[in-house]
């Protein structure tokens, strides 16, 4: 009896599951907000300007860019952290170097508009 009993609830639960994928394969796809499509666009755009770039660097270039900032003056600013020396900065010097100069091209481009 008991065995009887237990594969009743085994197939009513079997069933169900079923039933709820059936669901929810029948119902429509919805069609994503203006916003979210507006994403998507700026999502393939910063990912198109970032194919050459790879590792901490894509990182960092996609969020500037997804944040709305201009990830080209990213890139300039970290071309120009060079020392007096000559020799590219590294560690946080650069940092400095590029945080100072987005902030700088920042302010340049805010006096602009």
């Amino acid at each position: 009896m008991k065995l009887a009993v237990a594969l009743v609830s085994l197939a009513l639960a079997t069933g169900s599951v079923f039933a709820a994928d059936d669901k929810k394969a029948d119902a429509p796809k919805k069609e994503p907000t203006a916003a979210q499509k507006a994403q998507q666009e700026k999502m393939k755009a910063c990912n198109e300007q970032a194919k050459d770039k790879k590792g901490d660097e894509r990182k960092a270039f996609m969020k500037q860019c997804l944040s709305g900032g201009n990830a080209a003056d990213t890139s300039g600013c970290e071309a120009k952290a060079v020392g007096k020396d000559g020799k590219p900065l590294a560690g946080a010097a650069k940092s400095a170097f590029v945080k100072k100069c987005q902030a700088d091209a920042g302010a340049g481009a805010s006096a602009a508009k």
